[in-house]
């Protein structure tokens, strides 16, 4: 039995799921992932976070809102993906308010993070990114403005920044994270 790659098993499984763990689907290209999106749109979100994903399903999970997948039973959400990228997202930043004022105290620095991983500061990110426009939402979130609340777009791009980590590490995520910074 060949054991799940790394990046099968970040799934965020809710009461309603069935006992059995659904099998990872096999890997696809972007294209097929999104029927309904314009590769080109994709290629062009992967070169403002200057990464390209490898798994289009990552990346399909990672634009993929919780109340699309209530109506696609068979499809994962991005909700594990954007815990595990605040997690990197906050360690990046960290870093780099370290790095740039090593002698700073922690109650300058707490409050100076805290700013930059907001909701509000997120959202700014994924709306230059274009977010709104890639990810999947139910018809009911569509049609209330989804595509464009707060939440949603920082949940989405944390999400993407987990889904960048757990494929390739932390690096990437630094990259892009200081390219939307403007570090």
């Amino acid at each position: 039995m060949r054991p799940a790659s790394r990046t099968s098993r970040w799934r965020c499984r809710t009461p309603s799921d069935s006992a059995a763990p659904t099998p990872p689907s096999p890997s696809k290209s972007i294209e097929r992932s999104f029927v309904a999106v314009d590769p080109a749109r994709l290629a062009e979100l992967q070169q403002r976070l200057a990464y390209r994903f490898r798994d289009a399903d990552l990346l399909a999970r990672a634009l993929t809102h919780s109340s699309y997948a209530n109506e696609h039973p068979l499809l994962d959400h991005n909700e594990a993906l954007a815990f595990v990228g605040d997690a990197a997202l906050s360690l990046v930043v960290a870093e780099r308010l370290c790095a740039d004022d090593p002698a700073a105290p922690v109650g300058v620095l707490t409050p100076r993070r805290a700013e930059l991983v907001s909701g509000a500061a997120l959202a700014r990110w994924a709306t230059a990114l274009d977010v709104g426009g890639l990810v999947r939402l139910g018809r009911g979130e569509a049609a209330t403005g989804g595509a464009t609340r707060e939440s949603i777009l920082a949940t989405t791009l944390e999400a993407l920044l987990g889904a960048m980590y757990v494929e390739a590490g932390l690096d990437p995520v630094r990259r892009a994270v200081a390219h939307l910074a403007s570090w």
